[in-house]
């Protein structure tokens, strides 16, 4: 294995995500400073995972073409352009030209977002299929580690420069980022590589989804998105109300949900970090997926259920009324344990079921629909919330455990792919 590579394409990941996690807090504040509500502002913030959807595949499929190394360097250079937009975005005096711009940011942002999926097809390339689960465990760290350290930056960087002064800060991150890989970053992909089939885009959905254990893959990967979006688009609302907090006007309040959203970030990255490795040699890809299933159900299933007062705080965790913090911490850490350990030996599986002339098109698809669970999820989740607060968690806690039983039950009486598999 080219470790160089390996930490390069870790710390694209990692920057591409600080990047991510900067601005995307911020859109729907901006967009309601520029008189964005509702279904205009749902639009803005989905039109990411909406172009991500449609171009993801084609992203993978170019790699498979044409290299790694020139597909990651586009993406990149679109990033750092889609933060430009949203920087300048913030200095127009109109508000209707504002909106625009911040929409075609966002838009602009989710069609260049290829650089998940082709790191992971990086990842695949230069590591023995053994330990492809714990080097995509590494890449699902970084992801955590983006998405904490973002927020953070994107919020320092208001107070410091301003509206304009996240956008740049991303940018500038994006172009650093590119430069790392222009310099540094070797291709992976060896020469006399199979030739790359070339198919319509939507043939090439069809072409996976149809291809054993593969497509059922992808498949446990979009319901435990689907689960995982419900969850992260909800948690304020559920929290705000069992707990009696004001999130709206408490700024304390409000900053005991960053630090819930922290506090899972955090334990899903070490676990993605250090015990990815150690469980896949344990149980083998397929049994850590149901496991992990299995966990973020459970905590799925009492989560709308716990309640409890005051705000989170040392003295509340130890006084009379701190049982209700301490039962949605291990709830959370729950779920934490089973979200982090779903989504490595899943690609680990992935890239060794997938042959390398479509390694990149596969992932893609797979991120396609992640996409895609990412925008019907939020949708599904506060719709429901607003009838039955408990309904959306329940309904996914039995979605992922039924996944979890077909999963188990299908993988060894489906018939194997083209490629051999790991270790599952």
């Amino acid at each position: 294995m080219r470790r160089p590579a390996l930490g390069i394409i870790w710390l694209t990941v990692f920057l591409d995500l600080v990047g991510f996690g900067i601005v995307v807090p911020l859109v729907p504040l901006y967009g309601r400073e520029w008189g964005a509500h509702g279904f205009v502002l749902g639009l803005i913030i989905a039109s990411f995972s909406a172009l991500q959807f449609l171009c993801a595949p084609l992203w993978g499929r170019w790699s498979d073409r044409v290299g790694r190394r020139p597909v990651l360097l586009i993406s990149t250079a679109g990033a750092a352009l889609s933060y430009v937009l949203f920087a300048w975005s913030s200095r127009v005096p109109d508000p209707v030209t504002a909106l625009w711009l911040l929409a075609a940011s966002r838009a602009f942002a989710g069609a260049c977002g290829g650089n998940i999926t082709v790191a992971q097809a990086y990842i695949a390339d230069i590591t023995p299929p053994e330990q492809r689960s714990r080097r995509m465990g590494l890449i699902g760290m970084a992801f955590g580690l983006g998405f904490i350290f973002g927020p953070v930056l994107g919020g320092v960087s208001l107070k410091w420069w301003g509206l304009s002064g996240p956008g740049w800060l991303a940018a500038t991150l994006c172009s650093l980022n590119f430069l790392l890989a222009l310099f540094i970053l070797a291709e992976s992909r060896r020469p006399g590589t199979a030739p790359v089939e070339v198919r319509p885009h939507w043939a090439q959905y069809l072409h996976t989804l149809r291809t054993p254990r593969v497509g059922l893959l992808v498949m446990v990967f979009f319901l435990a998105t689907f689960a995982f979006s419900c969850f992260e688009s909800t948690l304020p609302l559920v929290v705000s109300d069992n707990f009696a907090l004001d999130l709206t006007h408490d700024g304390r309040a409000a900053a005991t949900v960053v630090y819930l959203f922290a506090y899972c970030g955090i334990l899903g990255a070490l676990l993605q970090g250090t015990a990815v490795g150690r469980l896949v040699a344990w149980l083998g890809e397929v049994r850590l997926i149901v496991g992990s299933l299995i966990c973020t159900g459970c905590s799925l299933a009492v989560l709308p259920f716990i309640r409890g007062e005051g705000l989170l705080s040392w003295p509340t965790l130890w006084g009379p009324h701190g049982g209700g913090w301490w039962a949605l911490l291990a709830a959370l850490g729950l779920l934490s344990l089973g979200s982090s350990l779903t989504r490595p030996p899943l690609f680990g599986l992935l890239s060794n079921l997938t042959r390398e002339s479509e390694r990149g098109a596969t992932f893609g698809v797979a991120q396609s629909m992640g996409s895609l669970a990412r925008i019907l999820g939020p949708v599904f989740a506060n719709t429901t919330l607003h009838y039955l607060p408990p309904l959306p968690y329940l309904v996914c806690a039995a979605l992922l455990m039924g996944t979890a039983a077909v999963l188990g039950r299908r993988w060894h009486t489906a018939v194997p792919a083209e490629a051999p598999a790991g270790t599952g």
